[in-house]
């Protein structure tokens, strides 16, 4: 069993069809995808020879064995290594909110436990409208403030496998970055009032956090 973790890709929006194809040779199918657009300066496009690119961010997991597998793909046959195609890069999952949702998101992978830090990024995948919802649930167990990007789901038909039921491919993902501490409490908010169970279907992970700025109120208290 190999740690785990989260796959973070971006690259141009018309390119990112052709990655999941790619990711899919590997059975990483369940994915959630979302827009963006590149911030680099005229100057620096200028010397690439680019034009300013619309991207697609995408998010998967992967155990340590096939990141080292998969990047090597993307170096050797998708050239992510040429200027303007694309940048992977992976973070380490802490925990995961459930079994059932384990299994979903790692396709039924193994999970080895990460090192602890003293924040944590929480990451709610739910359905799209029930932000306010969650948001009540994590501060019902001294959550602060999220922030929410809209994403869609892929190989959604894979829950019917791991979880009983189907899952809607338009989804919210919110983001909470929370103290270590409390970071199972406001899990098991999120689970038990805003989980599977209810409309929201939310899942839930954890991913490390080394370190911050920004955070001095949460410290005073």
């Amino acid at each position: 069993m190999s740690e785990l973790y989260l796959m973070v890709t971006i690259s141009d929006r018309n390119f990112h069809r052709r990655l999941l194809a790619f990711y899919k040779e590997y059975g990483v199918t369940v994915t959630m995808v979302t827009l963006g657009r590149g911030t680099a300066t005229s100057e620096v496009l200028d010397s690439f020879g680019l034009e300013a690119a619309e991207k697609a961010i995408q998010f998967a997991f992967v155990t340590g064995r096939e990141w080292k597998e998969i990047r090597s793909g993307l170096e050797k046959r998708l050239k992510i290594d040429i200027p303007g195609t694309g940048i992977a890069f992976v973070i380490p999952v802490s925990s995961i909110g459930g079994k059932k949702q384990l299994q979903f998101l790692t396709e039924g992978r193994g999970f080895e436990k990460g090192e602890e830090t003293k924040y944590e990024l929480l990451v709610v995948v739910a359905n799209q409208g029930y932000t306010e919802y969650i948001m009540e649930a994590a501060h019902s167990a001294n959550a602060a403030g999220g922030t929410v990007i809209h994403a869609k789901g892929t190989g959604m038909q894979k829950a019917e496998q791991f979880l009983g039921f189907s899952l809607a491919t338009e989804k919210e993902m919110i983001l909470i970055v929370v103290k270590n501490c409390d970071k199972n409490a406001i899990m098991k908010a999120i689970m038990e009032k805003a989980g599977l169970e209810s409309k929201a279907k939310s899942i839930v992970f954890s991913l490390p956090v080394t370190e911050t700025a920004g955070m001095r109120l949460v410290e005073d208290e």
